[in-house]
């Protein structure tokens, strides 16, 4: 199977840039910068090395730097942003620090006759998000592309088959980012294409069939698109084996619970069993108004009720969890900086009671995720239900949690969701919910004085959740949940629709 090697150097949009290849059928794996030699690259066999952009600089003592050997290799090389630099350093360019000329946002850039640049115009809209830049090429590359503010947008050594750009062609705001990524893969490391997401499966299916032979292994599933999908993956893998236990800490949307235990006990057949945990998370999480402190408490009490009832079940040898890409880069593992804990990956404690942890979907994004599901015979309202968070509705409570503002919450975001749903709007939106805030505001209802809560709804549009719009909804589906919430759920006096994107903000607000 042919790969390509995206280099981690530790910005945030790495998996993305992974996610673009395999999108034009091009299998894409990740290692740190610092986790694998060029000799073992040769090895691999790898049809291309693409160097991921950063937030550091090449000059700071502890940056990230790799051996000039890779560069000898003859594999051909894409430098993105901070891995433009570093290319240009190691072959012996000078770097410098913008200042007053920094970029960052939607840039013009003006290309050059290249390979990179095939069936790309020559003025297009890019995405920029860089301080520093090359003053001084190295011997042997050229200038290829330039916005009006930065000199060396793009080089390329075309005998060594290197190029970098000093802009981000992995995001959508990069207008024709997806053919440059077609025309490295294609044009310069001569890919086929020949790789499919059934592949994966096939794969998978064989792969924990033989890793987990005779092994007893436990799931949490949360209900979620992710769990869901790792369950019936390793359920085709190991049959009766596999035990998943579904926990109700209280912290769940209306309804959650049975419709869990319908669909997986019932419709599946999958060894199902549900821990009413409720009590035991709400007391753990009480007085508690930090959210890293959160999610690791969740996380933290999530292992142990698993360790719980693996020690009621019997020897356990494996805990499966559908951790996935996103899960992973915005909890730092690798060299990327920590946005927020996912329990599923940095809430875990440092000792858990099993031999070993089985993330079947960590290199998978959530759009991947949902099309392997398709294929497992997943149906589709199963596939396509709206994301939920491993910590739950914790991440929608701002503030202390309490049982009180989590029922008020579960029937706010319910009905949201129905208006969402009777106004048709699914397709439209890829994420909607409510979030209870920490506010209360005077409020009037039959010429009384009230004082509740504040409600925010919250809808984006995205296609890889690493960033997202919010999206505008009809203001009149908005005024008909926001009516129906104020008359029907005691307790809140307010509601407000957020309309900040990723970035700046995260999707969820904890």
């Amino acid at each position: 199977m042919e790969k390509i090697l995206v280099l981690d150097f530790g910005g945030q949009y790495n998996q993305l840039i992974a996610r673009r290849v395999r999108e034009l059928n091009v299998y894409a794996e990740i290692k740190p910068y610092n986790r694998v030699t060029p000799e073992e690259i040769q090895a691999a066999g790898y049809k291309g090395i693409i160097f991921t952009g950063g937030p550091n600089s090449v000059y700071d003592e502890n940056s990230p730097h790799y051996d000039p050997k890779v560069l000898e290799l003859g594999i051909p090389i894409l430098g993105i942003c901070y891995g433009v630099q570093l290319l240009a350093y190691m072959s012996g360019g000078e770097i410098c620090s913008a200042n007053d000329s920094s970029e960052y946002g939607k840039t013009v850039v003006f290309t050059k006759n290249s390979l990179i640049f095939n069936n790309v115009p020559t003025k297009s809209i890019c995405w920029m998000s860089h301080t520093d830049y090359i003053k001084t090429l190295p011997k042997g590359f050229s200038v290829i592309a330039h916005s009006d503010n930065c000199p060396c947008a793009a080089i390329c050594d075309e005998t060594r088959k290197i190029y970098g750009v000093q802009f981000h062609p992995e995001v959508t705001h990069t207008i024709y980012g997806k053919q440059m990524l077609r025309n490295f893969l294609f044009n310069i490391c001569l890919c086929k294409g020949d790789w499919k997401m059934s592949d994966f499966v096939e794969a998978s299916i064989e792969k924990y069939r033989k890793h987990l032979k005779g092994k007893k292994v436990l799931l949490a599933l949360s209900g979620g698109v992710d769990s869901s999908v790792a369950a019936v993956l390793l359920h085709k893998s190991i049959g009766d084996n596999l035990i998943c236990v579904f926990v109700d800490h209280g912290l769940l949307r209306k309804g959650e619970s049975e419709f869990v235990m319908k669909t997986f006990g019932e419709k599946f057949g999958i060894n199902l069993i549900c821990v009413n945990a409720e009590a035991r998370f709400l007391s753990k999480l009480a007085d508690v108004t930090e959210p890293e402190k959160k999610r690791k408490i969740i996380g933290e009490e999530f292992i142990r009720v698993f360790e719980d009832k693996a020690k009621e079940l019997g020897k356990i040898d494996v805990l499966v969890q559908g951790t996935i890409y996103p899960d992973i880069i915005e909890s730092g593992k690798g060299e990327s900086a920590v946005i927020k804990s996912h329990h599923n990956v940095g809430g875990l404690p440092d000792s858990i009671g099993f031999d070993e942890i089985v993330e079947p979907l960590s290199e998978l994004f959530k759009d991947e995720v949902r099309e392997i599901g398709m294929q497992l015979g997943i149906p589709k309202e199963l596939v396509w239900r709206q994301p939920f968070p491993g910590p739950g509705l914790a991440v929608r409570v701002i503030g202390e949690i309490t049982k009180e503002k989590l029922d008020i919450l579960r029937e706010a975001d319910a009905i949201f969701r129905e208006e969402i749903s009777e106004a048709k709007l699914e397709s439209i939106t890829d994420q909607y919910f409510a979030v209870i805030t920490d506010l209360r505001s005077v409020g009037v209802m039959g010429d009384k004085r009230t004082y509740g809560y504040t409600i925010a709804l919250r809808a984006v549009t995205t296609d890889d959740f690493m960033t997202a719009a919010w999206t505008r909804l009809p203001y009149d589906v908005l005024e008909k949940a926001s009516n129906r919430i104020t008359n029907e759920v005691t307790g809140v006096t307010r509601v407000v629709y957020d309309i900040t994107s990723k970035p700046p903000a995260t999707v969820e607000w904890e």
